[in-house]
């Protein structure tokens, strides 16, 4: 009878072979071993790589079963052979027990239980027995179409976006580009006849920047995801953690929005950012047709710039504004100097004023802007 409770799933991922992956998991996995956890090594795959394959020493490795195929013989992860080996509660009691899993993309022998390793580790995981693996961001299903666009290459194995999502950590193995070029030339990655190839092709610079800030993308996606505060979650302080920028341009009748518009896309653009562009409706005032074909230009023009427009119809613009803030998780808010004289402020207040007291870790951008004519008077 397995255990009630599901094993725990860490993954090392990163930006492509050779950054240090299998060997930070062994890294780790040595140092739980000394602390009592007991260790085996499910599937290790170390490519020739003596500092790899010296990591591992000390730790017991299953045999792999043999799969007759074509008239040879291949091996592949023994799932079954594993289970039996850790679920011997007579000899092992209640140990922790962790499991190292390499290349979890992997694509199994036809003819083996499983198609993919990934589901391999579903099992090893659903019988209460923790699993570390690896594997590189290229892998990553919702990731092909952009990865073949940027390397030119159509990666065949891929691992569903949910076994990241629902692994319980995920840790970025990363390192420059440079270096990862520097050990590719040592013969530290590939056998010496692949090295110029894979210069010249997968493992050119402007592939590595790309593919490792991919990688860095989706770890603080998953982390800002499991950030948001929920009915069953919230952060140490309550607020949102906002590991990614998001742009508000906040636009009106005034025809210096079409200003601010461009100015918060530029700035949306630089910091590689999506664009929300907000109008707040004052229900006591009807739009003419000239305000309105303006706003219907703002929105247009937003689209252009591929951003988010939102309508909201309140009586209080600052407050509506601090509700799309929140809702979009906005860190950045591009608005227009006040249009009212220094009298009407002092009586009414400003728009900034109200924002900054309601804005917490939004940075505010007042853009100044000419002043109509009928704002002078």
């Amino acid at each position: 009878m397995y255990p009630v409770k599901r094993g725990k799933h860490k993954i090392f991922i990163g930006m492509a072979p050779g950054v240090g992956k299998t060997y930070r998991m062994l890294e780790e996995a040595q140092a739980l071993k000394q602390e009592g956890t007991d260790v085996v090594i499910g599937v290790l795959e170390t490519h020739g790589r003596k500092e790899t394959a010296d990591k591992a020493a000390g730790l017991e490795i299953i045999p792999r079963q043999q799969i007759a195929r074509g008239g040879l013989i291949l091996t592949e992860m023994d799932t079954d052979a594993i289970l039996k080996r850790c679920l011997s509660t007579s000899r092992y009691g209640s140990i922790p027990q962790l499991v190292l899993v390499d290349e979890l993309a992997h694509t199994n022998v036809p003819g083996s239980p499983r198609e993919k390793r990934y589901e391999d580790v579903e099992i090893i995981l659903a019988a209460g027995i923790d699993v570390y693996s690896t594997m590189n961001v290229q892998h990553l299903e919702s990731l092909n179409d952009v990865v073949a666009k940027i390397t030119s290459v159509v990666v065949r194995e891929r691992v569903p976006d949910r076994i990241l999502k629902e692994a319980d950590e995920v840790v970025v193995v990363d390192v420059t580009p440079e270096t990862l070029q520097e050990r590719l030339i040592e013969g530290k990655i590939y056998a010496p006849q692949k090295i110029q190839q894979s210069l010249d092709n997968f493992f050119q610079r402007r592939n590595l920047i790309a593919l490792r800030e991919l990688a860095l993308r989706e770890v603080a996606d998953n982390v800002e995801e499991e950030a948001i505060p929920g009915v069953n979650a919230t952060t140490p302080n309550g607020q949102f953690c906002n590991i990614h920028e998001r742009v508000l341009v906040c636009v009106s009748t005034y025809p210096q929005s079409l200003q601010l518009l461009r100015r918060g896309a530029r700035l949306a653009n630089y910091m590689n950012a999506p664009l929300y562009v907000v109008f707040v409706a004052n229900p006591e005032h009807f739009l003419t047709k000239e305000e309105s074909l303006h706003i219907d230009t703002c929105e247009k023009l937003c689209k252009e710039f591929a951003g988010t427009f939102i309508r909201v119809t309140s009586g209080d613009i600052g407050t509506a504004i601090a509700q799309v803030a929140e809702q979009y998780r906005i860190t950045q808010i591009v608005i227009g100097e006040s249009q009212r004289s220094r009298w009407q402020i002092l009586l009414k207040g400003s728009l900034t004023h109200k924002l900054v007291r309601l804005l917490k870790n939004i940075d505010l951008h007042i853009i100044a802007t000419e002043k109509t004519p009928s704002a002078r008077r």
